[in-house]
């Protein structure tokens, strides 16, 4: 498989932590990219039309995106281990990892509006917007969905857990969000030890 690459995005980042934890990360042939949100890379739109990363080519020449279509193929690149999609929490999981993708989003939203839009347009209500629903989202994760997070198993919504959490570390360093999350912060700490985590961290 080839993976069209950002050292800094996020959802690059829970394909390739998908990947390690799964032993598969020898089979995918990183690409350099230049996506970005106002200038597109032509070689992805070709590919995908969005122009967005993560977007993989499988040795079929199919192209995948977003980056819950290549988790699950990743996922299934081998047979041995354990799934990071176990049946018996599959739609929970699933949902999971759809809150954290949507916190990442919220993320984006945020990081483009301090240094992508113009300072004479800056709009500090949407910014403020866009870190409610991190907030509101931090809380979920700390009381009703934490359960599933710190399960024994590092599945799908527990990966893009932690990649939500590393991004809101690297782009947001002042933002506190431990303090009022205590049992998040020490699941984020304790995971961020694994090889995965380390061998991803977001540069740039």
């Amino acid at each position: 498989m080839k993976l069209f690459h950002s050292p800094a995005s996020p959802y690059v980042r829970k394909v390739m932590v998908a990947a390690w934890e799964r032993g598969v990360q020898d089979q995918i042939e990183i690409l350099a990219s230049a996506a970005g949100p106002i200038q597109r890379d032509a070689t992805i739109v070709a590919i995908n039309s969005t122009g967005k990363v993560p977007c993989a080519i499988t040795p079929s020449n199919r192209p995948l995106f977003d980056s819950r279509v290549i988790t699950q193929y990743v996922d299934q690149l081998t047979a041995t281990g354990t799934s990071i999609y176990p049946g018996q929490n599959r739609f929970d999981i699933l949902t999971l990892e759809a809150l954290a993708d949507s916190l990442l989003d919220a993320c984006l939203l945020c990081r483009y509006e301090e240094v992508t839009r113009p300072a004479d347009k800056y709009w500090e209500d949407w910014y403020n917007g866009q870190m409610e629903k991190i907030d509101s989202g931090l809380d979920d994760l700390e009381t009703d969905w934490f359960d599933l997070v710190a399960s024994d198993h590092f599945h799908a919504g527990a990966i893009a857990t932690a990649c939500f959490l590393g991004y809101l570390d690297f782009r947001f360093p002042t933002k506190d969000w431990r303090s009022a999350h205590p049992k998040l912060s020490q699941w984020f700490s304790d995971v961020s030890d694994r090889p995965s985590m380390q061998e991803t961290f977001p540069k740039g």
